[in-house]
């Protein structure tokens, strides 16, 4: 029944796209970190850049983005990211696409908890003598991290599924050998369920247990 298999690598394949998934999560987890750091600076200029890039870039198509990465940065701009063959080049262009576009929601996600924080505190802060950095990484943000683990969490599962864009530019995850699998086999049911049973792996385990870690580490106010 799963004789058609041979020959795929799909472990393969959905390393990769936990590869694209953990690299891009990470910056845009610091990304997104910087510009709600923005969004809520006293500087005007700051938060004027953090507002445009955030409404601009979350409302465009990610496939948009990521195909720009490799026509418009690569091809057109000659930017290698540092990298020599196709593969690799492909590979990190499609990170910076998705981490350019993920950062955007994580910022929302973030600037909402900052919200949370009680004004008092931040004004305690300030009569202390700290100053916006200061207070910002000392008082603002863990707390801020601490009531946006739950959508932060929407925001990664999110971002696992929207690996498969990468296929666009020719990145070897899933989604691409899902539809070279298709394009070569008769078992259309058999392979997209094979797939979904990957994403489902994948995604289920990350959302029990960081709901698990969002209730332990809850602001009790």
């Amino acid at each position: 029944m799963f004789d058609f298999l041979e020959g795929y690598d799909i472990l393969g394949a959905f390393w990769t796209t936990v590869q694209l998934t953990i690299y891009s999560a990470i910056g845009s987890l610091i990304w997104g970190t910087l510009l709600a750091a923005m969004r809520v600076s006293p500087v005007p200029l700051m938060r004027g850049f953090g507002s445009v890039y955030v409404n601009i870039v979350r409302n465009i198509p990610l496939t948009v983005i990521i195909v720009f990465t490799s026509l418009g940065l690569f091809q057109t701009l000659g930017v290698s990211m540092g990298a020599k063959d196709f593969t690799t080049i492909n590979f990190r262009l499609a990170v910076l696409g998705l981490i350019a576009y993920t950062s955007a929601f994580v910022c929302e996600a973030l600037r909402s908890g900052i919200n949370t924080v009680p004004l008092g505190q931040v004004e305690a802060a300030r009569a202390i003598g700290l100053n916006f950095t200061q207070t910002l990484r000392l008082i603002v943000l863990p707390q801020a991290f601490r009531s946006v683990v739950g959508p932060l969490t929407n925001v990664l599962i999110a971002l696992t599924k929207n690996t498969t864009v990468a296929a666009a530019i020719g990145v070897a995850e899933a989604a691409l050998l899902m539809r070279e699998m298709i394009e070569n086999e008769a078992q259309l049911l058999l392979i997209s369920a094979i797939f979904a049973f990957g994403f489902i792996c994948l995604t289920l385990p990350t959302g029990l247990f960081l709901g698990w870690v969002a209730k332990k580490v809850a602001v009790k106010r």
